[in-house]
């Protein structure tokens, strides 16, 4: 399935984006950079393959609900992807100023986040309720950790020019890894469109709250 091939390869860019952030490799990132046209042209070619199928066929039911979760699915990997690519041109930045540790929380949400993305792929690929909403649960944690990170990089923050602009940095890429924990949300909760036909649009979060799991 050629959604499945594009979310693939839309993690993977961003497990290489956080390689090289860590590890300021500056070769990889540049690889990271090198692989977002790619993945903005499958957007497109699933895009027009979905409106073909609409047009030609007008699906109904779980038929219907399977173009338009795969349109909207489709359009979110993509912003993966810019997210990644993104955290790779910050870790080039990075590495020209230098940095003398990177701060706890974004090490966690670097490990974090791949997991959460993984999970959702699974989740898509056997349409699985609660491993969708279990995605919705551990976006709490992000959040947190994107909090945690800003304390983090002020807290590191000197006099000197470099410091700054490190500091500034390292909270780019835990924003761009918090919103593509927001993404996996979208995602679950088109999982959720998918295997019942329920719009749940903000309302799980709501529902898990309500249940003392947030």
């Amino acid at each position: 399935m050629r959604l499945i091939k594009e979310a693939t390869t839309a993690i993977g860019m961003l497990e290489s984006a956080i390689e090289a952030l860590f590890r300021l490799d500056e070769p990889l990132a540049r690889s990271v950079v090198q692989r977002d046209d790619d993945i903005d042209q499958e957007e497109v070619r699933i895009e027009e393959e979905c409106y073909r199928v609409l047009a030609l066929f007008s699906p109904v039911a779980r038929d219907f609900r399977t173009v338009a979760t795969f349109l909207k699915v489709n359009a979110d990997l993509e912003r993966v992807a810019d997210h990644a690519t993104s955290i790779a041109k910050q870790s080039i930045k990075l590495k020209g100023v230098g940095i003398a540790r990177m701060p706890t929380a974004l090490g966690e949400m670097g490990e974090r986040v791949p997991m959460m993305c993984q999970n959702l792929l699974t989740a898509l690929l056997n349409t699985n309720v609660d491993a969708a909403r279990a995605v919705v649960i551990r976006d709490e944690a992000i959040d947190k950790l994107d909090k945690q990170l800003f304390v983090e990089c002020i807290d590191a923050m000197t006099d000197s020019r470099e410091s700054k602009a490190a500091g500034i940095l390292c909270y780019r890429c835990g924003r761009e890894l918090e919103r593509i924990g927001d993404l996996m949300v979208n995602i679950a909760e088109d999982v959720i469109y998918l295997a019942g036909g329920q719009i749940v649009r903000h309302e799980v979060k709501r529902q898990l709250k309500a249940q003392g799991h947030m």
